[in-house]
């Protein structure tokens, strides 16, 4: 069944623009003149009302119990595809080339700063900035921005917040840093819905993705150490992009989720904005219950990879008790893998913020999982 056509890309290029599809197991894309328009599923994935419980999956009618890593999978794959009923899928098929353009570079204490655009798709590049150490140490970050016209600036050191500098701090510390715009912020103008998605929140986990690819084109990251770190729209993104691309291998989130009941005493206007995820709204009435995924499989869908959450007990965003509710949904998940000790949770006694002590931590968690 076809669950979504994004009408205005169908309008945009026209009846007989070029069209194809890309299928994975289960799902098919269809993409018309490069850009995705839709997505069929051979077989919607199974609902799961209780999103507390998840060893636990359903298959041909039955419920089966999750013993093992292998059967996690299953669920995952269930996961991901609900994610992609509320954001849209995620772009499959070959990627164009990077096209890195510079358009300017400032040397800064300990690091060279470039401001940039690499292609995510036709017509659409993604503004960053790249942040090269003088003193490499093998390691990249991908370090997202919280809400703010400013975008990637905010975390580059050009906001007044300093709370905030985590780009600008870790390219001392001898990471590569790319910190890309989120659609509609900093310098990024294109519309994501013109372009086909169903949700800036997809197109900002496709940008992201594709920032991935590009540090990972240089000469100063070596192998697959790659981190992700974002506060508050950044910490949200941050998992995101961890679940749809799992060449992350540590993600840092501050005040970044809670489980959906426990956000704004359960209404979810605030996601479902043209800057977040509309069809929570069109779709499922901004009701927690009949969403098809909630941040509990969110971040257990990241095991057994190394994750650290700050989430602070004053956050008037994302009450705490929710993020503790995540967090036991999670932590059995983690146990199958024996990798509990990837799990670690700080609870500052402070609102919505990333205080420098956590910052600090953040970065020692950054250096054993990545080094």
């Amino acid at each position: 069944m076809i669950t979504h056509i994004a009408m205005r890309s169908l309008l945009r290029f026209g009846p007989h623009a070029d069209s194809r599809h890309v299928s994975r197991p289960g799902l098919t894309w269809i993409l018309v003149a490069g850009a995705v328009v839709g997505v069929a599923w051979a077989a919607e994935p199974p609902f799961y009302a209780d999103k507390q419980k998840l060893l636990l999956y359903h298959e041909a009618g039955e419920q089966k119990v999750i013993r093992i890593p292998q059967d996690w999978e299953h669920r995952r794959r269930h996961v991901v595809a609900n994610m992609e009923l509320v954001m849209g899928p995620f772009p499959a098929g070959e990627r164009p080339p990077l096209d890195v353009q510079v358009l300017g570079e400032t040397p800064l204490d300990g690091y060279l700063r470039r401001r940039i655009t690499y292609v995510a798709g036709p017509e659409d590049r993604v503004p960053a900035y790249l942040m090269i150490p003088d003193h490499p140490n093998g390691a990249a970050v991908l370090a997202l921005h919280p809400t703010g016209e400013l975008g990637k600036g905010i975390v580059a050191g050009l906001g007044k917040l300093p709370n905030r500098n985590y780009a600008h701090e870790l390219a001392r510390l001898g990471y590569v840093v790319v910190a890309p715009d989120y659609p509609t912020m900093g310098d990024s103008q294109r519309d994501a819905y013109e372009l086909g998605y169903v949700s800036a929140t997809m197109k900002g986990i496709y940008n992201h993705s594709r920032a991935i690819d590009l540090v990972l084109s240089m000469p100063q990251v070596k192998g697959a150490r790659i981190g992700a770190i974002g506060h508050s729209l950044g910490g949200h993104n941050a998992l995101f992009v961890g679940v749809f691309d799992r060449r992350l291998r540590a993600i840092v989130t501050s005040c970044g989720f809670n489980a959906f009941p426990k956000y704004k005493g359960g209404d979810l206007t605030g996601w479902s904005s043209g800057k977040y995820m509309p069809r929570i709204a069109t779709l499922y009435g901004k009701d927690p219950r009949r969403m098809p995924f909630d941040f509990t499989e969110v971040l257990a869908a990241l095991a057994p990879r190394a994750v650290f959450i700050s989430a602070p007990t004053g956050d008037d965003n994302f009450e705490v008790s929710g993020v503790r509710d995540c967090l036991r949904a999670a932590i059995p998940v983690y146990e199958i893998f024996d990798a509990s000790k990837n799990l670690t949770a700080l609870h500052p006694d402070c609102g919505h913020d990333f205080p420098q002590e956590i910052r600090e931590q953040a970065y020692r968690f950054l250096d054993e999982s990545l080094m």
